[in-house]
């Protein structure tokens, strides 16, 4: 199923949606793992632990924020598929990056986990049947589907990676 198959759209997750490819899940989820793959790494280790204002994540901390929002939602569409009717509990990501400690990880570390965790969503959607994407659920911003859900996490990623490459470039050889 595509992105243009998610009916409705949900409100707040459509930013990041809009940002995967109209293609088929599987292909989509694909694409984002394959995007590990060049990351701008050396710049990266240039910024290291900069950030460009007070308060904001370092660049680790944005990787396992991914981690970690990629877990959640992965929970939240097996409990959909599985046609779970209580409503999902929303999480605190400043709260979870605070007690991530991803600053004392290392970028390799970081992108290997996230490897690992999109090869496990790929797997998990890849059994879901087109009737189990089409579940929807309930959580702490409405209602949506496994199949948004699927979209949310690709666009997710690019959502932060777009703001790494906005606000953060600058900061290499500085």
């Amino acid at each position: 199923m595509k992105r243009t198959d998610i009916f409705p759209m949900p409100e707040y997750f459509d930013r990041y949606i809009n940002l995967a490819e109209d293609t088929d899940l599987q292909e989509a989820l694909k694409i984002s793992l394959d995007e590990l793959n060049y990351l701008p790494l050396d710049q990266w280790r240039q910024i290291g632990d900069k950030v460009y204002a007070p308060a904001k994540w370092t660049i680790k901390d944005i990787l396992q924020h991914i981690i970690d929002t990629e877990r959640v939602f992965m929970y939240r569409a097996l409990c959909f598929a599985r046609g779970e009717t209580a409503r999902m509990p929303s999480f605190e990501e400043d709260e979870y990056a605070r007690n991530a400690a991803g600053v004392n990880r290392s970028l390799d570390d970081l992108i290997e986990e996230l490897k690992i965790i999109r090869a496990s969503a790929i797997a998990m959607f890849h059994s879901f049947t087109d009737e189990m994407l089409l579940q929807t659920g309930l959580s702490f911003k409405g209602t949506y589907s496994v199949l948004a859900i699927g979209f949310i996490i690709a666009g997710h990623q690019r959502w932060h990676f777009n703001i790494i490459q906005e606000r953060y470039a600058s900061l290499a050889n500085g």
